[in-house]
C-alpha cells in the first residue's frame, strides 16, 4: 500500500511538473481571460455539447465577457482562442514564420503522431504534393463519372428502404468513393468492417481525454488502433505481393516508400493514408445531411437548385449522358447553396496553431510557444459580416466567388494548409445534388437532432424514405 500512495504521489508530480512546464514565460500583457482550476482549467466547460448551429456556449460566454481574443487553459494547455476575423486571417497567412500547425498531446494520440497536420516545412508540403496527384483538378475531372455512378447506385438502392437514416447511408456511399481510390476498398466483399471502426473513432475525436475502458476516447483509440493494424497489414502484403501497376493511392505510396531518394517513412505514410480515410468518412457527409435538411425546410432553395439541375439535363443531346466538368462548373446557385451549407456546418470548427515567438496584437502579447485556437463558428455566425447568421440564407452569396479561405469564411481552413480535399468534398456534394433533385423526391420520416461538441456535429436520426421523381 505505501509503494502504491509513493507511485500515486510521485505520478501527480510529475503532472503538476509538466503542466507549468507547458506555460512558457510570459513578458507581456496577456489577453483576458480564465486559467480554470489547476491542471484541468476550463476544459469540462469546454467540453459542453450544443444542440444548436449557434457558437458554443463556452466561446459565446467568454465572448460576451472578454473581447473577440481571450486565454484560456483545456487539458493542461494554456490557449488563446481567436473569434477575431483579421487576427485568424494574418495567423493562416504567417504560416511558418509566427505561428505553425499544432495540435494538443490527445489529438495527437488519436491522429498520430506522424500525421500531416503535425508536420511543417518540407515534409509537410512533400505530403502535400502527394495528396493532390490525388485530389488535383485533373483527377477529380477523371472521377466525376465515377461519383455520379457510385451516387446514382446508392440513391437506386436507398428507394427501395422503407426509410434511410441519412448520416449512415451518405458516410457509407463516400466512403465506397474513397476508400476505393485510397485502399481499394470493397464494402460488399471485405471481412473488414472498416466504417465501424470509424465511427467509434469519430464519437471520441472531440471527448474529455480520459483513457479508461468504456469512456468515449478510450473507444475513439481503439478504433484507431483497428484501423492502422489493417493498414499495415495491407502494406505487408503489397510489399510482398507487388502489383504490376497502380490502382490506387496505397500503392502510390507504396512506390514513393521504395524510390532510392525517399524522405517518406512507413510511419508517416500510414498515419497520411489513416487521416485521409478519416477526412473522406466524417466531414462530407456531415455535409450532406445538412443538406438535405436544408433542402426540406426551405422550398425556394430546393426549387431554384431543382431547377439549375433540370435546365443542365435538357441542355445535352442526350438526357441520359453524365454530368461533364463543364456542367459541373456552371452551377452558380448549387455552389451557393454549398457555401451557405459549409458556413452553418462549420465542418473545421476548431484550428490550432502555436506561437514561435512573441506576438503583439491589440495590446495584448501571446507568449512564444503558446497556443492559438482559432474558431471558425464566431467568423461564420458573425451578425457584422452575416446578416441574420442563424438563418439560412443561399442568396447571400450572390455574385460572390471564392478561392479558397477569406477573412469572413475559412469552412476549409486557410494559409497554405487550406484543406486539400476541399474540391473534392465540393464534387461529392454536387454530384449528389445533381443526382438527388432531379431523379428522386423525399419525405421525412424523424427529424434528426443536431448535437455539437467543441469538434464535429452529428445530425442524429435523421430518416427519410425516397422515392423515384416520376413513379
Amino acid at each position: 500500500m505505501l509503494s502504491l500512495g509513493i507511485y500515486i504521489i510521485g505520478s501527480l508530480l510529475v503532472i503538476v511538473i509538466i503542466h507549468y512546464l507547458r506555460y512558457p514565460k510570459n513578458n507581456g500583457k496577456l489577453p483576458p481571460g480564465s486559467m480554470g482550476w489547476p491542471l484541468l482549467g476550463e476544459t469540462i466547460q469546454f467540453f459542453a455539447p450544443n444542440t444548436s448551429f449557434d457558437i458554443s456556449p463556452f466561446v459565446k460566454e467568454r465572448m460576451q465577457r472578454y473581447v473577440s481574443i481571450f486565454r484560456t487553459s483545456l487539458v493542461g494547455y494554456p490557449i488563446i482562442v481567436s473569434t477575431d476575423p483579421d487576427f485568424n486571417y494574418f495567423i493562416f497567412q504567417q504560416e511558418g514564420q509566427l505561428f505553425q500547425s499544432w495540435y494538443p498531446h490527445t489529438f495527437e494520440e488519436i491522429l498520430g503522431r506522424q500525421n500531416v497536420g503535425s508536420l511543417h516545412g518540407f515534409m509537410y508540403k512533400y505530403l502535400k504534393n502527394m495528396v493532390l496527384n490525388l485530389f488535383g483538378p485533373e483527377s477529380l475531372k477523371n472521377m466525376l463519372h465515377e461519383v455520379e455512378k457510385t451516387t446514382n447506385n446508392n440513391l437506386k438502392r436507398w428507394s427501395r428502404q422503407k426509410s434511410v437514416e441519412m448520416k449512415e447511408a451518405t458516410t457509407k456511399m463516400i466512403f465506397d468513393i474513397t476508400g476505393k481510390k485510397l485502399i481499394s476498398y470493397d464494402s460488399e466483399n471485405s471481412t473488414e468492417n472498416v466504417c465501424e471502426n470509424f465511427t467509434a473513432f469519430i464519437k471520441g475525436l472531440i471527448s474529455f481525454p480520459l483513457c479508461f475502458p468504456g469512456t468515449a476516447y478510450h473507444k475513439c483509440l481503439q478504433g484507431r488502433k483497428k484501423i492502422m493494424k489493417m493498414l499495415k497489414r495491407m502494406l505487408e502484403e503489397r510489399k510482398s505481393q507487388p502489383r504490376k501497376e497502380q490502382s490506387d493511392f496505397f500503392d502510390y505510396v507504396l512506390e514513393e516508400l521504395q524510390s532510392k531518394d525517399t524522405i517518406l517513412t512507413e510511419a508517416i505514410a500510414l498515419d497520411l493514408m489513416f487521416l485521409l480515410l478519416f477526412a473522406s468518412f466524417e466531414t462530407t457527409s456531415l455535409a450532406i445531411t445538412l443538406a438535405i435538411k436544408f433542402l426540406h425546410e426551405h422550398p425556394k432553395a430546393l426549387k431554384e437548385l431543382t431547377e439549375e439541375h433540370e435546365a443542365i439535363i435538357r441542355r445535352r443531346e442526350n438526357a441520359s449522358y453524365g454530368l461533364t466538368w463543364k456542367e459541373y462548373k456552371s452551377m452558380k446557385f448549387t455552389f451557393q447553396f454549398i457555401n451557405e451549407t459549409v458556413r452553418l456546418a462549420n465542418i473545421a470548427p476548431l484550428i490550432f496553431r502555436k506561437a514561435l515567438k512573441d506576438i503583439n496584437i491589440k495590446g495584448y502579447t501571446i507568449p512564444a510557444g503558446w497556443a492559438v485556437m482559432v474558431c471558425p463558428p464566431a467568423v461564420h455566425l458573425n451578425p457584422v459580416k452575416y446578416e441574420d447568421p442563424l438563418q439560412f440564407n443561399p442568396w447571400r452569396w450572390e455574385g460572390i466567388e471564392l478561392n479558397g479561405a477569406s477573412r469572413n469564411f475559412m469552412a476549409f481552413g486557410g494559409g497554405m494548409r487550406f484543406c486539400i480535399g476541399a474540391d473534392f468534398a465540393k464534387v461529392q456534394m454536387v454530384v449528389f445534388l445533381h443526382c438527388f433533385v432531379t431523379k428522386y423526391k423525399w419525405e421525412i420520416i424523424k427529424g434528426g437532432d443536431i448535437v455539437r461538441t467543441p469538434g464535429l456535429q452529428f445530425p442524429n436520426g435523421y430518416h427519410i424514405k425516397i422515392s423515384g421523381k416520376y413513379d
